[in-house]
This record gives C-alpha cells, sequence and structure tokens, in this order.
C-alpha cells in the first residue's frame, strides 16, 4: 500500500472516529426509523438545493422556501438530523478546502 492510500486510510478512520460523525449517523438512525418523516426530509433537503443551484436563485423564493417548511424544521428530529447533517458537510469542505489550499495544481 502506498503512502498516500494509508495517509487516505487514516483519515477516513478519522472522519469514522469523529465526534461529527457519529453525531450525523446517530441522527440519521433515529430519522430512518420515521420513513414518513426520512421521505419529507429528502424532499425538503432536493427542494433546498434546486433552489440553490437554480440559474435564477432569488433571496425572495428562498424566504418563501423556509417559511413554507419552518413549522418542519422545527420538529426536534428533523432539527437534529438537519444540524448535524451540515455539521458533518461542512466538516468534509474544510478537508476539501485544506487539500485544495495545500497542493499546487494548475
Amino acid at each position: 500500500m502506498s503512502q498516500v492510500d494509508e495517509a487516505v486510510d487514516g483519515l477516513v478512520n478519522a472522519i469514522l472516529g469523529s465526534d461529527v460523525y457519529r453525531e450525523y449517523k446517530q441522527s440519521l438512525e433515529k430519522v430512518k426509523a420515521f420513513p414518513d418523516l426520512k421521505k419529507q426530509i429528502d424532499e425538503f433537503r432536493m427542494r433546498n438545493f434546486e433552489l440553490q443551484q437554480s440559474p435564477d436563485y432569488a433571496f425572495d423564493k428562498m424566504e418563501q422556501f423556509q417559511r413554507e417548511y419552518q413549522s418542519f424544521r422545527e420538529n426536534p428530529l428533523v432539527s437534529e438530523f438537519l444540524a448535524n447533517e451540515l455539521a458533518f458537510c461542512r466538516m468534509v469542505q474544510d478537508i476539501e478546502c485544506h487539500l485544495a489550499e495545500s497542493i499546487e495544481f494548475e
């Protein structure tokens, strides 16, 4: 195994052992216990993604979306899952940014 492969394996193990990842996985398992709720969360996430990626992205559309889902997001399971998912995604983004900034690649 190459040094890079070993380092990647070490990074994967560090991620899997992190509190951020464990909390994300725990909240995911809680949500999966309620398939209808999981489906609603997935729909929310997809609509959110589509709005953010839309070429005609507008603040007022996002504001309307947030109002539409406000009571849904107040559900403790939903709120916990989305917060933990966001924390995990930010951790992965930070890792990617660190790699990109540290390697000269043109």
